[in-house]
């Protein structure tokens, strides 16, 4: 009976197929955390772009708030419905400093993973200033 014993504990029958059980599935969420980091990064420079795109048109001298809200939306639109789900663009023109908002999702593939996307660009406006002669 002892001699059964040692056998069975010598046997490595169905070990590769245990190890291949438990190892499979955290390389699948390995490779798809690779993938949904790609994605969040490829989600959040396209909010950067677009807020890049909408503080030079809210900044210019004539420039406005809404000017600069449409051009980011425009950028949006035309990426398409890419990696950054239910993007919002909010532009705010003072006298002296425009900035703007992206937010959004990323896309997920991760179950139950939503990462949040914002993207912030901050620059002064421009003012017409008359040449001064000697």
């Amino acid at each position: 009976m002892l001699r059964l014993i040692r056998r069975a504990c010598r046997d490595q029958r169905g070990s590769g197929t245990a190890e291949l059980v438990i190892v499979m599935p955290v390389l699948f969420l390995l490779f798809l955390s690779i993938v949904q980091f790609a994605l969040y990064m490829h989600a959040a420079h396209i909010a950067q772009a677009a807020a890049a795109q909408a503080l030079s048109t809210a900044r210019v001298a004539g420039g406005s708030a809404g000017a600069g809200t449409a051009a980011g939306q425009q950028v949006l639109a035309q990426l398409g419905s890419g990696p950054l789900r239910e993007p919002s663009v909010r532009a705010q023109r003072g006298a002296d400093q425009a900035s703007v908002q992206v937010q959004g999702k990323a896309v997920s593939v991760i179950p139950f993973v939503t990462l949040a996307v914002h993207a912030e660009a901050v620059g002064p406006v421009e003012k017409f200033s008359p040449a001064v002669s000697p």
